[in-house]
């Protein structure tokens, strides 16, 4: 995951000041040496983090810190205020025309996952904003790329404009958007030519599609894992076009964060969207606040309910409780469950939105295999109906029928069994609490 290592630096760093009753200058610069250095490791641009460490170091030396009541707390306040700010302050939200459609270029350098992105975003709109996306197939240059956004938009069901490689961009841009009139689109996303590297010929195309298509915004789509380069993209784009936003990709990688903390400062444009994973569906609005709390280890409760929202049939939910409180849990039941908490995204992740998950021991090294929940799921497959409902009656001879139609071991049945047994016991004992009192852990089937 992006941040975890500037994560890893910073909690460690505040929870040094954390209790603190009484914090001297010495104290907030000796934080601030940790501070720069964990940002400078996180590749955020030099500049950037000279101007952050000034401004958290001025205000958290001032009155309102120095005299309250809890200094060290008031101190993690002004840095995850400052963090926030650094990434734009607060969610930046999509232009909307106020005569459809709604113009969106889609630029990039080969390589970042613009055309994908773009696929993404038009399933995001239609999905969450009740949107009708266009998608045009633009970049008539890689060989691929107008098969790819066909591929994506018959895999989403949405539709895709094209008119092949041998028709100019402008001119397909055009095309497209009296397409997207006549046939009442609300948005309209371009998905236009990249380069390896930034070149006058490149520009100059993306400059005549701005200029007769008019968009509402321009979005910058940019790999995450590049670092610094990501940065000096952004401003040689942004110098160039105007761009209006930036569309992180890859975030969920193994990358430092730093293009995400710098991004902002250095082109004044702020981050509107990130990519989350490689689904059609891993692209989430970028939340400089909520992003700020989970690098400082203060969870992301926000992210964690919308996830839970968008996957969990409430319905369903509801009749889960019941049968948890009368003790009817299932299997099958069981097993349905398992398939909506797996559509949120990766239990490890998931965990870490928790608050006070950085405290959790062992959470950092906690990896879900995605074959132990397979084997679970082929377990929970190869019993009866009776014996998804009465797991009691499930013998010695069964157990082995079951273990061999799962391709598992007896080990993994046996295991499985116990575990499900014991959570049934914690539902009764949590039923019986009324939710009072201290409860004791539940470990999952798959951890």
């Amino acid at each position: 995951m992006a941040f975890e290592g500037l994560a890893d630096r910073l909690q460690g760093t505040i929870q040094k000041i954390r209790g603190k009753g009484k914090i001297s200058e010495a104290d907030v610069k000796e934080m601030m040496r940790e501070v720069r250095l964990a940002l400078l490791e996180a590749d955020v641009n030099f500049k950037v983090v000279k101007q952050f460490v000034k401004k958290v170091s001025e205000r958290a030396v001032g009155q309102e810190v120095m005299k309250s009541l809890t200094p060290g707390q008031q101190v993690i306040k002004v840095v995850q205020e400052e963090l926030t700010n650094l990434m734009g302050g607060e969610q930046s939200q999509i232009a909307v025309a106020k005569r459809p459609p709604t113009v969106i270029m889609m630029v990039g350098l080969q390589g970042a996952g613009k055309t994908t992105t773009t696929g993404k975003l038009a399933n995001l709109l239609r999905k969450k904003h009740n949107r009708k996306p266009l998608l045009v197939a633009a970049d008539i240059y890689r060989p691929a790329a107008i098969k790819q956004l066909e591929t994506i938009g018959k895999q989403l069901s949405l539709p895709v404009f094209s008119m092949g490689d041998q028709v100019s961009p402008v001119e397909i841009a055009k095309k497209a958007i009296e397409k997207a009139k006549d046939e009442h689109h609300d948005y309209v996303l371009i998905d236009t030519a990249g380069r390896l590297h930034i070149d006058e010929t490149l520009m100059g195309e993306l400059k005549e599609i701005k200029e007769l298509s008019n968009p509402d915004e321009i979005f910058l789509v940019v790999d995450a894992m590049t670092g610094q380069d990501a940065v000096n993209v952004a401003q040689s784009f942004n110098d160039a076009l105007g761009i209006s936003g930036v569309v992180l990709t890859k975030l969920d990688g193994d990358t430092r964060g730093g293009a995400a903390l710098s991004i902002r400062s250095v082109t004044e444009k702020p981050i509107k969207f990130v990519g989350m994973g490689e689904k059609m569906d891993a692209l989430e609005a970028f939340h400089p606040e909520r992003m700020a709390s989970r690098i400082l280890g203060m969870g992301d409760v926000l992210s964690l309910i919308e996830k839970a929202q968008a996957n969990v049939d409430e319905e369903k939910a509801k009749e889960l409780e019941q049968k948890m409180r009368t003790m009817s849990f299932t299997f099958d039941d069981f097993l349905e469950q398992l398939g909506q908490v797996r559509q949120m995204g990766p239990l490890d992740e998931l965990l870490k939105m928790m608050p006070g998950a950085n405290k959790m021991k062992g959470l950092d090294k906690l990896q879900v295999d995605e074959k132990q929940i397979s084997h679970v799921e082929a377990i929970i497959q190869s019993m009866t109906g009776d014996e998804k409902v009465h797991p009691e009656t499930i013998n010695a001879s069964r157990r082995k029928r079951i273990a061999k139609g799962s391709g598992t071991s007896i080990q993994e049945v046996n295991r499985l069994l116990k575990q499900f047994e014991d959570m049934k016991k914690m539902m009764k004992q949590m039923s019986g609490m009324q939710g009072k009192g201290k409860k004791k852990g539940m470990k999952f089937p798959f951890m």
